[in-house]
């Protein structure tokens, strides 16, 4: 056992002591409520700010019963725990968390593997703050390397970037803010979607690239990308134009390659030159994180990759976030590591059956005609049967809110402007028995919505928010 000494002379400083530690006049906290649009002028003690906080919260939707969004809402306690404890790592700082970055770099490699590149170890890819950010720096990719090639023509030519108005909204930010022109293809009767010929038509000298889309937030359906890239290639034998692809899987890139392991999306198709993904959304995590992958690295241009050196080794980056916890990135290899492709596939599957189930039972009470079954993403999205003058969507939605069901109501954009559905997001802890509650719910609705004299909304704008 080690021998002790005392101080060769007294130290009369006191310890440093948190102010969080620090004692609060707890009469004081009972008896004067804290200013909401100010700070207090004296702290208030913990247990009484947690309960102000925690009773407002209690206001919010139960987010296992919000079926309007794609983001994870549950995880394995173990997924909890190792967040907890990697929630006061900073991602960006690479040197400093080596192991951080290494499982950042593992995910990478795993998804490269999973979407077939040519060479996976050739594949360069990051995570991000989510699909918007992951779908901006993809964005940026097709911009500069379009610039590169018409160095002669850019800046006095417009670019532009062609995709279907179903896209997600991130991609019409970048356009305005990369100053980018949208070349938006309209839906036209039961295509909800883009139209791989008409796509090709819009392109010319000016196309970064065309957008498709795995798995569209309206309805849920995958857009037909080895039909979009034949057209691309088709093109190119007539004009000379390479056009390069991004498919936005904000969601599928996580669901295809599970269950549907003979549609070919992903970097099997020469023309496809990045890939995004959402890992808090069927990646099984919670939000928020992303993926962003290129085939090779000529798809990414070096000089959009920043090396910086100040915090304490050399470290390259692509990202428009900078400080952010590595809590996410760590859930995502946990996950994977969990799963595997069997667990996953297994997951996946049972979404899409209880999406499957949900479809068959709303369209057996006759009052609804359904858009999609769960056949691709587990997303139903269904809107009234022909003749069915008493009630709409939007009063369905209204009504379900009252048992604590969050199910959006929308209206489609050009040109289905004429189209409101509802659409129902069946994600992992969304269970067979949760889902026989909801229908059941549904049911017990109906009878009272059909004696209505005729739908009660009158503010479709108004009525529900569409959530990505």
């Amino acid at each position: 056992m080690a021998l002790h000494r005392g101080p060769g002379k007294s130290d009369e400083r006191p310890l440093s002591v948190n102010p969080f530690f620090g004692e609060a006049d707890p009469v004081g906290g009972m008896i004067e409520a804290p200013p909401k649009h100010r700070l207090p002028d004296g702290p208030t003690p913990p247990s009484t700010a947690y309960q102000l906080v925690h009773d407002e919260l209690m206001l919010d939707g139960n987010s296992r019963l919000n079926l309007a969004t794609f983001v994870t809402t549950w995880m394995e306690p173990q997924a909890g725990v190792l967040m907890a404890e990697c929630r006061d790592k900073n991602m960006i700082d690479k040197d400093e968390y080596p192991r951080t970055a290494e499982l950042e770099r593992r995910c990478v490699a795993m998804l490269a593997d999973l979407w077939n590149a040519p060479d996976p170890s050739a594949a360069v890819g990051c995570s991000t703050t989510g699909s918007s950010e992951a779908c901006m720096l993809a964005g940026m990719a097709m911009k500069r390397r379009w610039a590169r090639r018409n160095a002669d023509r850019y800046p006095g030519a417009r670019p532009n970037l062609v995709m279907g108005v179903n896209v997600q909204v991130c991609w019409e930010k970048f356009c305005n803010f990369w100053e980018v022109e949208a070349r938006l293809l309209p839906m036209e009767g039961d295509r909800f979607h883009l139209d791989p010929r008409a796509a090709a038509e819009l392109c010319d000298e000016n196309t970064i690239g065309v957008v498709g889309i795995l798995g569209s937030t309206f309805d849920g359906s995958y857009e037909p990308i080895a039909d979009l890239c034949a057209a691309l290639d088709a093109l190119q034998e007539r004009t000379g134009l390479d056009i390069p692809v991004h498919v936005d899987g904000a969601s599928g890139a996580m669901v295809a390659p599970f269950l549907d392991e003979d549609l070919v999306w992903d970097f099997r198709l020469a023309r496809v030159a990045s890939i995004n993904t959402s890992g808090h959304k069927y990646g099984l995590v919670y939000p928020g994180v992303g993926w962003a992958l290129w085939r090779d690295k000529e798809a990414l241009p070096e000089e959009l990759v920043f090396r910086v050196n100040y915090l304490g080794g050399d470290m390259p980056t692509f990202a428009l976030n900078f400080s952010r916890p590595g809590a996410q990135v760590v859930a995502q290899y946990y996950t994977l590591l969990r799963l595997g492709r069997a667990g996953y596939r297994a997951v996946q599957q049972t979404t899409r059956d209880v999406a499957r189930s949900i479809a068959a039972r709303v369209e057996a009470f006759g009052d609804f005609r359904l858009l999609t079954r769960g056949d691709d993403l587990p997303v139903v999205a269904f809107t009234t049967a022909p003749g069915m003058d008493s009630y709409d969507v939007f009063d369905v939605s209204r009504r379900l809110r009252e048992s604590g069901w969050l199910v959006p109501a929308y209206t489609f954009p050009p040109n289905r402007e004429d189209l409101s559905v509802l659409r129902v997001v069946c994600r992992n802890g969304f269970s067979e028995d949760l889902a026989d509650l909801f229908v059941e719910d549904l049911g017990r609705l109906l009878p009272d919505l059909r004696r209505q004299s005729g739908p009660l909304t009158r503010d479709k704008s108004a009525a529900t928010g569409f959530h990505h």
